[in-house]
């Protein structure tokens, strides 16, 4: 698997902050840095956190090789997954449905999930996470 996904661009060479604008890219050393394995099945880099975002928890992106699992598990923090590319098996609460690239799923704070990679390919999404309010 390529541990990026496909590619999304050359990296900053720093990440750009002004107090108006912050941008970062997945390659950029300080997002690489945060690279971590998600729920057990998953690898995921923290783009932006808390530290810069005013309302939101954090935004990640996230990689699920085929036949892989983000495991079951809770987040206090209210969530959206958006599928870049390839799809899988989610499970919000008791309802599972099958997701591909394009479809946002809404988590709600609390609510147990998981997504399953059931493709024959890599699975890339984005996480966005706020606290409710």
């Amino acid at each position: 698997m390529n541990p990026i996904g496909p590619h999304l661009g050359p990296p900053h060479s720093l990440c750009y902050n002004t107090q108006d604008m912050l941008i970062r890219n997945i390659d950029d050393p300080i997002v690489r840095a945060t690279t971590y394995r998600a729920h057990w099945g998953g690898v995921a880099r923290m783009v932006l956190t808390s530290e810069h975002l005013r309302s939101m928890e954090f935004f990640a992106w996230a990689a699920l090789p085929a036949g892989n699992t983000i495991e079951e598990h809770v987040d206090e923090v209210e969530e959206i997954y958006f599928i870049l590319h390839g799809g899988g098996l989610m499970k919000v609460g008791d309802e599972e449905r099958a997701v591909k690239a394009g479809d946002a799923i809404w988590i709600p704070a609390g609510e147990a999930h998981r997504l399953i990679n059931n493709t024959e390919g890599d699975t890339f999404f984005i996480c966005v996470a706020a606290y409710p309010r």
